[in-house]
């Protein structure tokens, strides 16, 4: 009898630490599995290693030891074509003196300059995240939110397999904050890339992910790892449910025994 194999993950972490040439201890042994089309959120407070973390994923720094094992496309992520992983860093890092379509298209026009078929996929990113008009705009021209969501596009224009998101929204007035999680939550169940999201907000977590990593204080490292149940589509009614006010009580309460076991002796 033949048995199907499981698929591999995308993201394996295996005691990864990350130690910096100040002698900052950053992480402190991190075990993490990744499965295709996951939305999985690092939860933690500030300090914790969150961002270390998500670097050594997308190959922007090493691990002191461990095993960081990223598979996207068909190829290891030091091999993957150019484009198969996207990151969105906390502040959207746009070229003031371009326009918002030349920010997006500078992921596609890498390789050999931007062509009809990259002016296409450029606008169609930018619809996605509701950008579509604004093509010629500046940077300054824009609100946070607004360059929040060029800086999405940037990221989503190559069709990424692996989205990658450093608390992209902490800055963000709630309105706007809350407006941009649905947006996300739409591109995730259109397209499906498989997402690693930091954030420090219980409430994010559970409204945005299907598995919550809680970590702890520096050294950081997982300490609960918790599905989320919650139907989908999310839209906002289900922030006023029980089920969501049970599953952030969930949450805050293995946040809580985190700090409480980084404070123990």
């Amino acid at each position: 009898m033949q048995f199907a194999q499981t698929p591999a993950p995308v993201v394996a972490l295996r005691g990864i630490t990350k130690r910096f040439a100040s002698g900052l201890q950053a992480l402190g042994g991190v075990d993490l599995s990744v499965a295709r089309g996951e939305f999985v959120s690092l939860l933690g407070p500030s300090g914790c290693g969150k961002s270390t973390l998500l670097r050594i994923v997308a190959g922007l720094t090493a691990p002191s030891t461990g095993i960081c094992d990223v598979h996207v496309g068909d190829a290891a992520a030091g091999s993957a074509p150019a484009g198969r992983i996207g990151f969105v860093f906390q502040d959207p890092t746009l070229m003031p003196w371009s326009t918002v379509a030349r920010n997006v298209e500078l992921r596609v026009g890498q390789a050999g300059g931007v062509g009809a078929a990259e002016r296409v996929r450029v606008a169609a990113a930018l619809r996605a995240v509701g950008l579509a008009g604004f093509e010629n705009s500046y940077p300054h021209q824009l609100s946070g939110g607004m360059r929040m969501r060029a800086s999405i596009a940037r990221a989503l224009v190559t069709g990424p397999d692996l989205l990658l998101l450093d608390e992209p929204f902490a800055a963000l007035d709630e309105i706007t904050r809350q407006a941009l999680n649905d947006d996300l939550l739409r591109l995730w169940e259109t397209h499906r890339p498989t997402i690693l999201f930091v954030t420090h907000s219980v409430f994010e977590s559970v409204y945005l992910a299907s598995r919550i990593a809680v970590m702890r204080r520096r050294p950081g490292r997982i300490v609960a790892d918790l599905p989320v149940l919650l139907p989908r589509p999310r839209d906002a009614t289900m922030r006023t449910t029980p089920a969501f006010g049970s599953m952030s009580d969930t949450v805050s309460a293995a946040l809580a025994a985190a700090m409480a076991e980084e404070a123990a002796p």
